[in-house]
């Protein structure tokens, strides 16, 4: 049914000529514009929201206004946009204070204005949770309520409507209670199969959930719940029997007991702990008169005197009965109580000797007695005169250290002690020499815990058992090289904790090192042989051993390390040949000293120049030896004009002198020979000048190219002679030889090298090889190879080949040059393969000329 405006105002007026009033359309309850005919809205609609727009018109065409309100005291829901109509919400709505709004809505055309109240419906949302009534939920629940009964009903409610108002309820933790909840109607009941018990259980509390059926809220799908805790006390209820409280029983009759003396009490409770019901007591059986029980508090006596009781142990039933007021068979119950006849603890443990009581035991020993050994002279026995448990005790030591143990250690009555050693290494006489601590023996099982002691004293006896041991495994020692024979080196020492003769230390060296050395037996000295004579220079350090010995034989070693300190006793030492040097200008020339001192700075050694004739021509470099001329001295002339002496041979007094305290020093004349380099320009000269300090040089270089010249004369001939061998025919070779005339003499290329004129070996000169008039001796400068021989022109003649001496010149300022007075020609002989060729060759130019077969 279409549901129009409940009530229309129309303000006209009539002027001369009428205008109609203004309308709305109604474009019915599904359109948003019109006249709000049957408009609903959703309470969960958002603030600010655009709802309706109002849509009427004028019959005149004019323009209209729009206009929206409320009644007094209500609150204003809505605003409106008076041009277009625009309805927006600026209230929040709630369906559960207000599910319908009044509201008059109007339009106007300036003239007439027409308004109607409109009813505005406000839809549901699920926005409400479950709530659930009549909280908190506490209940009282017998225990003997059957399984299956309902003891409870809870109730929620939602003020949603449809789906989001109703509401079912479930537990949380459904496998763990004993309960179950119809989710309908909300009723609590005992699960089946379920019981309460009271004893083990008085509450429970369980969580019950309310859950309403979902809905929309705001455009998405919700579902709201709600919690409540249900207490359920459990009410007790007579179902149990009486319980016995302290099981088991156990009391004692001891021999001082009265009788009617209370022995113990039994106690018994109903359990039901609610409602507790009055218990009573009584004996049953086992009591054999001798024994009664009260029949409230449950307290046990003796009846009779301990001495009439004829079994050790009783043992006596109880029962226990409920006290109920209903006429039903009171519960029971029944226990066992042990009741012992025992003798009264008045004696303590005591320790026997062989004569009676004694509280002291001593025994003398040797040490080091091996594990396990017993101390057979203590003869020891422990007693307690009391029966049963009384007599029951244990041993063991006080102050031992775990050097000892006792057996045995568990004793009922009486025992004979043995001690028995534990740690050998503890019964040490060098440790300790008396050795004391204590035997206990206290009760176990009773409560006064008797007990007692005996002192146990050892006096222990020494045996060689140590080994002399040094106080270091190793010694170092200095001593000086200068230090006479029978000097202290170092002192060693040795212990032996022994007493007496064992520890007494003997002491000894041996070794590769100690042949220098000896000890003292008895102080551990080490001293020096009286005839030693140390070196550093020669053995700076020595190592042996030395023995510690007792008089057992027992023994240990140490090594002694011994360095022999250096002193400054030997003086610098200059090379042989210092006594003259050769200086060619510009060049220094270097002299050597040595000190045979093992150390620094003992054997450094810097040098001086003491006195030069001339003076100050000379410079000394003090670490290296080098004496050079001074940067002024560039020629002979200023030398010259320096002396007087033409000669250029100068004397320098030079010193050598160590580092060493007190420094020692030895001085040497140096004759120099100085050269100008400028006259040394041929390369025999100049090879000359550089082997002049070294002879032996310039003989090994020319001993070489002789040997390399007769190699190739050797080759050359073997050659030749092998290729006339293989030829059909050997031709003679006709030479004339023809002595030449002595050459005159050629000037002397380089002057003669001025030595010391009192030195053996004066002057050496350099002269021009004499000529080899037959070509075929060795000279100082390579020849050409040989060739084939020419054919000799008649008449046959073979002049003898000259003698001519020649000499080899030397290069050594110590050697004297020895003229050759050998021909030629025995050189030749030393060499028998060039001379057996030549002979070879002469045989055959002899036969062809005598054949007169000359060869033209």
């Amino acid at each position: 049914m279409r549901r129009g405006p409940e009530n229309s105002f129309v303000f006209c007026c009539f002027p001369a000529q009428a205008n109609f009033a203004p309308y709305f359309f109604d474009n019915g309850a599904s359109s948003m514009n019109g006249n709000m005919a049957l408009f609903s809205l959703s309470e969960d609609t958002p603030v600010g929201s655009h709802v309706y727009t109002l849509n009427g018109t004028d019959p005149e065409g004019d323009f209209v206004t729009y206009g929206i309100s409320f009644e007094s005291g209500s609150r204003n829901f809505f605003s409106i946009d008076p041009h277009f109509g625009n309805i927006t919400l600026i209230e929040e709505l709630d369906r559960e204070r207000e599910d319908e709004i009044e509201a008059i809505i109007s339009i106007s055309d300036g003239l007439n204005k027409v308004a109607e109240k409109v009813l505005i419906l406000v839809t549901d949302a699920n926005d409400e949770a479950p709530q659930f009534i009549n909280t908190p939920y506490i209940i009282l629940v017998p225990e003997d309520t059957p399984a299956g009964s309902s003891i409870f009903k809870v109730q929620a409610v939602d003020k949603d409507t449809g789906s989001g108002g109703s509401v079912t309820y479930f537990l949380q933790n459904l496998h763990t209670n004993k309960f179950a909840m119809d989710r309908h109607s909300g009723v609590l009941r005992i699960r089946a199969g379920a019981t309460l018990d009271y004893e083990k259980s008085r509450t429970h509390f369980i969580t019950v959930v309310a859950k309403d059926g979902g809905g929309k809220l705001r455009g998405d799908y919700v579902v709201f719940s709600a919690t409540a805790t249900i207490t359920i006390n459990v009410d007790d209820a007579q179902d149990m029997d009486p319980i016995f409280v302290g099981t088991p029983y156990y009391g004692y009759v001891y021999e001082d007991s009265h009788p009617g003396s209370e022995i113990l009490t039994v106690v018994a409770v109903d359990g039901d702990r609610g409602k507790p019901n009055m218990v009573l007591y009584s004996l049953v059986n086992g009591s054999d008169e001798a024994f009664r029980i009260n029949e409230t508090t449950g307290g046990i006596s003796v009846t009779v005197s301990p001495s009439q009781l004829k079994k050790e142990v009783y043992e006596l039933r109880v029962q226990v009965s409920e006290v109920s007021s209903k006429e039903t068979l009171a519960p029971q119950a029944s226990t066992t109580v042990t009741i012992r006849v025992v003798d009264l603890n008045n004696h303590p443990p005591t320790f026997y000797g062989e004569n009676g009581v004694q509280n002291m035991f001593e025994l003398t020993m040797y040490e080091g007695p091996s594990e396990g050994e017993i101390l057979r002279g203590l003869k020891i026995t422990v007693n307690d005169s009391d029966q049963g448990a009384n007599a029951k005790f244990n041993l063991r030591l006080v102050g031992a250290g775990g050097t000892f143990r006792v057996v045995p250690q568990t004793v009922l009555n009486e025992a004979q002690v043995t001690i028995i050693v534990e740690n050998s290494a503890a019964i040490d006489f060098e440790k300790f020499k008396l050795l004391t601590f204590k035997l206990l023996a206290v009760e176990v099982n009773t409560p006064e815990k008797f007990s007692s002691t005996a002192d146990i004293v050892i006096h222990l006896l020494d045996t060689n058992d140590n080994v002399p041991k040094f106080s270091s495994d190793y010694y170092i020692a200095r001593i000086p090289e200068n230090s006479p024979g029978g000097s202290n080196v170092v002192a060693v020492t040795a212990m032996d904790p022994d007493s007496g003769l064992w520890g007494e230390v003997k002491y000894s060296i041996y070794g590769t090192g100690a042949e220098l050395f000896l000890i003292h037996p008895s102080t551990g000295i080490i001293y020096t042989q009286p005839w030693a004579a140390l070196d550093a220079e020669v053995t700076s350090k020595y190592n042996f051993y030395v023995k510690a010995e007792d008089t057992e034989g027992k023994y240990s070693l140490a090594e002694v390390f011994v360095t022999v300190l250096d002193v400054n006793d030997h003086s610098p030492e200059f090379d042989e040949n210092i006594q003259e040097k050769t200086m060619v200008l510009g060049t220094p020339v270097k002299i050597e000293a040595t000190d045979h001192d093992a150390e620094e700075p003992n054997n450094i050694v810097d040098y001086s120049i003491m006195q030069a004739e001339p003076a100050n021509v000379f410079d000394i470099n003090e670490s290296t030896g080098e004496i050079r001329l001074k940067a002024f001295v560039h020629s002979l002339d200023i030398i010259h004009n320096i002396s007087k002496n033409r000669d250029r041979i100068w004397s320098v007094l030079v010193q050598a002198k160590d580092r060493g305290s007190p420094s020692f020093s030895t001085t040497a004349v140096l004759k120099i020979d100085i050269l100008d380099e400028t006259l040394n320009r041929g390369p025999m000269a100049a090879f000359l000048m550089q082997t002049k300090d070294n002879p032996m040089k310039a003989i090994g270089v020319l001993a070489g190219v002789i040997a390399i010249m007769v190699v190739i004369t050797v080759f050359i001939s073997t050659a030749m002679f092998w290729r006339n061998k293989k030829s059909n025919k050997i031709l003679p070779v006709r030479r004339v030889i023809r002595k030449r005339p002595s050459p005159p003499s050629r000037s002397i290329r380089a002057e003669w090298l001025k030595f010391k004129r009192s030195h053996a070996g004066d002057k050496f000169a350099v002269k021009d090889e004499l000529p080899n008039e037959n070509h075929n001796n060795n000279s100082l400068m390579f020849a050409p190879p040989p060739t084939a021989p020419a054919l000799p022109p008649p008449p046959i003649t073979i002049p003898k080949i000259s003698t001519t001496e020649w000499t080899v010149p030397t290069v050594s300022g110590s050697l004297t040059p020895k003229h050759t007075s050998k021909p030629m020609k025995q050189k030749a002989l030393d060499r028998p393969v060039q001379s057996a060729l030549v002979s070879e060759l002469k045989k055959k130019f002899e036969k062809k000329a005598a054949d007169n077969k000359p060869y033209v």
